[in-house]
């Protein structure tokens, strides 16, 4: 499998992973990334600025989901974990810790905290955060956007 930068030509791809997560965990409603207006565009959205970056995992030519870093409501020193989604065949196989350090590498070059907002639906992906040193909130950090979320985690990338 192969981890690498978006390209303009993998949006629908990873559009339609994300949308098939989201609707196994009930996530395909307002208030979440279902809703978020650069689903069809993750290249675009994702390549406005150095601050940002997507990554996707592929393997035989197949998008098999991805991850972004992208700057939480507008704040220089934290950043979000964003559309971390994966196929359900390749959970449980080591894709997901390795799309997230890169990720996280690239964060603590820009910034000194990551934030992510998830379901507690998906207790698979709370423990996986949990375990990679991301501490649970009781609240969401102000100005998020996902008012639908009910897990919040944080991380110093320090």
């Amino acid at each position: 499998m192969n981890i690498r930068p978006i390209e303009p030509s993998d949006n629908r791809a990873v559009e339609q992973v994300i949308r098939e997560c989201l609707i196994e965990f009930g996530g395909n409603r307002e208030g979440l990334a279902w809703a978020d207006d650069s689903m069809s565009d993750l290249f675009s959205y994702y390549n406005e600025a150095d601050n940002r970056a997507y990554w996707i995992v592929e393997e035989g030519g197949t998008v098999l989901g991805g991850c972004g870093i992208a700057p939480f409501a507008g704040a220089e020193q934290v950043c979000e974990l964003q559309k971390m989604y994966l196929a359900s065949t390749t959970r449980g196989t080591g894709i997901a810790a390795g799309l997230l350090q890169t990720a996280l590498a690239f964060a603590g070059q820009h910034y000194k905290q990551c934030y992510l907002e998830t379901l507690q639906t998906m207790g698979a992906a709370n423990r996986f955060y949990h375990k990679h040193g991301f501490t649970a909130l009781k609240e969401p950090l102000g100005g998020s956007e996902h008012y639908a979320c009910d897990a919040w985690y944080i991380k110093d990338l320090s």
